[in-house]
């Protein structure tokens, strides 16, 4: 599985590092990854302050593995012990081929509790204080309310697949999560969808996409996709803002 192979070339790169531990979040650990669908969302955790040499080993790495399959979707955060309390603090992060700073949000916090796969070392309740439904919750919120809601605007892009994707199995994640508490993967998201109202055409073809190899879809159909999620999702997120804000 190159999925495994990948895994463990990281994992032996980063053993100069002596991580305290290394972890998988998302679909991963989750039980619905589609190798080369899905991303490999990974969370590190050093036992040292990251200095200047410890981002030029980091980018070494992986610039020797960026040729590898899949690891471009490799995506990993970097994290300090005298760093992890605070869930809106940035964090030295390598995705899209690049490194960046982001914070690793309560959301993830929580699936690391909750599920998270442990690759290397101590496991998350070791080292991870846990997360307050209320915190959980108020992120949620602000997530749907201040970042998903104002990109509605621009209908440009709702033409590009990941924005749909993402769009609407983040909507029916947040719903689930403020609902009943509970952490969804994307399948179980796919299958909340149409509960919600979503349309099911738009639906069926993101689980085509996912599960599948469908043909590459028309322009009209790329514009008639955006504009359905654009439709439904503006009066969705509202609605379910102002339920739970």
């Amino acid at each position: 599985m190159q999925t495994d192979a990948l895994l463990d070339r990281f994992l032996s790169g980063l053993a100069s590092l002596d991580p305290l531990a290394v972890w998988a979040h998302g679909s991963l650990a989750g039980g619905d990854y589609q190798e080369g669908r899905s991303d490999l969302d990974l969370i590190a955790v050093l036992d040292r302050p990251i200095s200047a040499r410890t981002v030029w080993g980091l980018a070494t790495l992986h610039a020797r593995l960026r040729h590898e399959p899949l690891a471009a979707q490799l995506h990993c955060t970097y994290l300090t012990p005298d760093a992890v309390d605070d869930s809106r603090r940035s964090h030295l992060t390598w995705a899209h081929e690049m490194l960046f700073r982001r914070p690793v949000t309560p959301v993830t916090r929580r699936e690391l509790h909750t599920f998270g796969r442990v690759l290397h070392g101590k496991a998350p309740t070791g080292l991870l204080p846990p997360v307050l439904d209320l915190e959980l919750d108020e992120f949620v919120v602000r997530d749907q309310r201040d970042f998903w809601r104002p990109k509605l605007a621009k209908p440009e892009r709702w033409r590009q697949a990941p924005w749909v994707d993402v769009g609407l199995t983040t909507f029916a994640r947040a719903t689930a999560t403020l609902r009943d508490g509970r952490l969804l993967s994307k399948r179980e998201a796919l299958e909340l969808l149409p509960e919600l109202g979503a349309p099911v055409e738009v639906v069926e073809d993101i689980r085509r996409r996912r599960y599948e190899d469908p043909a590459p879809p028309t322009r009209e159909w790329t514009a008639r996709r955006g504009e359905l999620t654009r439709a439904y999702l503006g009066p969705a997120i509202d609605e379910l803002v102002a339920a739970y804000a």
